[in-house]
């Protein structure tokens, strides 16, 4: 009697991108969706601030009820001002988002690439940072008046800090391993640079990117407090001198809804981006 073995595979199969995700154990229950369990929170607050507000636990002089707000955004938008708030305002986040990441670019890799330049950029970072940027507006308006300048130099100051420590620390935390590995195989300074290197700092430089993101706008909030005559600051210092609590809330809500959109964006490339990488999604 001949017993036949299973017949063995002649050639590997090219390895598969595998992805850690919780799983999903429904048992027979109903799954909510997670964009559905993601607004829950939001959506919980605002029933539970007009509800306050109709009742009266929350006077209008303290802070003004949800559909007022709204109707005030309504009215802001059909004559303009809201529009063009947003535009003053997107304009200056912009613009020092650029000058501040162009800057941090810089100095990341220059710190993170060689050791000379981690003696000389470094150490002055990190004695930089302990200063609060915001008690920098004095002097930002003694040197460059108050006009856009100072604006921009707040913005593009408060984006500078999160995104060099990121990038710098994603540079420094490559795999030595695989560095000596990419050596081996004939890889000189440029090609390890830019197949080693920067790829393994691609990670930490993404999660830069979202928290100078939600700095800028925190800037921008401080920034256009400086004698702005547009602007989502300008309605805001109007809004506070006639106690108008609709408005405030309102560019408050403006400014948090453009940060989501832009964190939103982060998200969405790092998917792209980071395609190759196995990451672990949380526990269902």
């Amino acid at each position: 009697m001949t017993t036949h073995s299973p017949a063995l595979p002649t050639t590997l199969d090219k390895p598969a991108r595998i992805t850690i995700r919780g799983t999903t154990k429904t048992g027979g229950r109903v799954t909510i969706p997670r964009s559905v369990r993601r607004a829950a929170g939001p959506v919980g607050l605002v029933l539970l601030w007009f509800l306050t507000s109709a009742t009266g636990v929350l006077p209008e002089s303290v802070l003004a009820s949800p559909v007022d707000v709204l109707k005030q955004a309504v009215e802001l938008t059909r004559n303009g001002e809201l529009p063009s708030a947003i535009a003053a305002s997107g304009r200056r986040a912009a613009t020092g988002f650029l000058i501040g990441a162009t800057i941090a670019l810089s100095l990341s890799l220059l710190a993170g690439l060689f050791r000379l330049g981690e003696d000389v950029i470094d150490s002055s970072m990190g004695m930089f940072r302990a200063i609060p940027w915001v008690g920098l507006i004095p002097l930002f308006i003694v040197w460059f008046g108050i006009e856009e300048t100072p604006k921009i130099a707040l913005v593009a100051l408060g984006v500078t800090y999160p995104l060099y420590f990121n990038i710098y620390g994603g540079i420094r935390s490559t795999d030595s391993q695989l560095v000596e590995a990419a050596r081996m195989m004939g890889l000189g300074r440029l090609g390890l640079i830019t197949y080693v290197i920067l790829p393994s700092a691609l990670p930490g430089a993404l999660v830069g990117l979202r928290y100078a993101l939600s700095t800028a706008w925190l800037a921008l909030v401080f920034a256009e407090q400086i004698n702005a005559d547009a602007g989502l600051g300008y309605l805001m210092s109007n809004a506070q001198q006639y106690f108008r609590t609709d408005v405030i809330v309102l560019c408050l809500v403006v400014y948090a809804l453009l940060g989501l959109a832009c964190d939103f964006a982060v998200r969405i490339l790092s998917r792209r981006l980071l395609t190759w990488r196995a990451n672990f999604e949380g526990e269902a």
